[in-house]
């Protein structure tokens, strides 16, 4: 059978939020590219299959990015000085309107495609820009790497700048070229409904976009209550809606039959949190971009605690590192000071939570993703945590938490696999 193996390491991953697995010399059976269990002892039934084997070394789920714009890969770093309306002025239009040129997307692209390549995660969920044929090409790159991913074409067609918005018409009809030409060409590639948020799309554009996510089941990324000033713009533009969220609802944009997945929720109130979670809108938690661009911190133990479908993003450019490692690192710091500042009835994050969010939380978005459950598809990392030299005899537990607060992704990558096929 293809894609199917035998991986042999120190086994870590977690089944349910509050609960993390750890194997020492263990083994995960994969068959087909779908993964049938994890043992402590290589059954009988699995001795003729071939053996990857990491001995000694962290095999953990591939991390997945529920939020990453990638024409902002290329200014990360830069702008953290403003808040969000300011800097989606300054910085971020500035370089997406670059993306008309067919050349510099090309070249942005493949840059950005690479660093995707080499990091930790194996499943994305992106922005493209307004531009159809760059985010057609942005598809062509994200499948060269091997990820799985989500891209979206961008539509805006007011408040934004003079080159990045499309009349609305015209927003609709490329976006409908957009997912003729892409959807089922790709086999890890695929289209997403992507209305930037509700201050640059009118109330016709968010219609019609929710009748293509409809048409053609396609799933919905967009952005959601991220900063006051642009909470209280959404009421001066939306006035007949009681919050944020119900503007996409009303267009059928926010979860039920459209999986939808809305990035920060900093700012939701009481109603909105309450339909995310009747709908089953998963919710991107990007702390390092609402540390930068001074958002705020989103009460992520209370949508944990109530039972709302919670994953990670680097939201690059707002973010600053394409690393889940470091999206779990900040997730942790933040929640501490949201429980020591702002409600000490909010426990802060475990390790074990922020590892689910990073790779199980995350991974629902794709369906099966996410785990080493049965059933499950095989994606996988494998960190030589001997890179971070210590004396003490830790548990593999230990070792796991210890590599992902000092960055074992980024200096102790040796392997990654995506649907079971190995890339790294």
């Amino acid at each position: 059978m293809m894609n199917s193996f035998v991986i042999h390491g120190d086994i870590v991953f977690c089944p349910y939020k509050k609960q993390m697995v750890a194997i020492e010399d263990g083994w995960v059976v994969v068959r087909d590219g779908i993964v049938e269990l994890p043992y402590i002892e290589l059954p009988d039934s699995a001795k003729d299959l071939p053996v990857h084997d990491f001995k000694g070394k962290l095999v953990m789920p591939g991390m997945v990015d529920l939020h990453i714009h990638a024409p902002q890969y290329a200014f990360r770093g830069l702008g953290a000085d403003m808040e969000l309306l300011d800097w989606l002025k300054n910085y971020a239009f500035k370089e997406e309107a670059k993306y008309g040129d067919i050349a510099y997307a090309d070249k942005a692209y493949r840059i950005f495609a690479d660093a995707l390549y080499h990091s930790a995660t194996t499943r994305a969920v992106v922005f493209g820009t307004i531009h159809r044929k760059s985010t057609q090409l942005l598809m062509d790159r994200m499948e060269e790497s091997g990820i799985v991913s989500y891209v979206g074409k961008v539509n805006m067609d007011r408040n934004g700048a003079e080159d990045l918005i499309e009349e609305t018409g015209e927003s609709f009809r490329r976006t409908e070229r957009f997912i003729a030409h892409t959807a089922g060409k790709y086999r890890n590639t695929y289209p997403i409904i992507t209305p930037r948020f509700v201050p640059s799309c009118t109330d016709e554009l968010l219609s019609r976009l929710g009748w293509l996510s409809e048409q053609h089941e396609l799933p919905v990324q967009s952005h959601l209550s991220e900063n006051p000033g642009e909470v209280a713009w959404v009421g001066e533009l939306c006035p007949d809606s009681r919050f944020y969220g119900e503007v996409y609802d009303k267009y059928g944009l926010f979860g039920n039959s459209a999986n939808t997945v809305m990035a920060h929720c900093v700012w939701s109130t009481d109603e909105e949190i309450a339909l995310m979670k009747e709908r089953g809108v998963f919710i991107a938690h990007c702390p390092a971009s609402n540390m930068n661009v001074a958002s705020g911190i989103a009460p992520i133990r209370r949508y944990l605690d109530e039972g709302l479908r919670v994953g990670l993003g680097s939201d690059i450019a707002g973010g600053h590192s394409t690393s889940i490692f470091t999206a779990m690192v900040d997730a942790m710091q933040v929640s501490r000071l949201y429980w020591r500042h702002i409600d000490q009835s909010r426990k802060p994050l475990s390790f074990p939570e922020a590892l689910y969010m990073a790779t199980k939380g995350g991974g629902a978005f794709f369906g099966k993703a996410g785990s080493f459950e049965r059933g499950f598809e095989f994606d996988a990392i494998v960190i030589d945590d001997s890179v971070l030299p210590h004396p003490q005899d830790l548990t593999v537990a230990q070792r796991a938490e210890r590599a992902v607060w000092l960055g074992g992704d980024k200096t102790g990558l040796i392997a990654k696999y995506v649907r079971g096929t190995k890339i790294i």
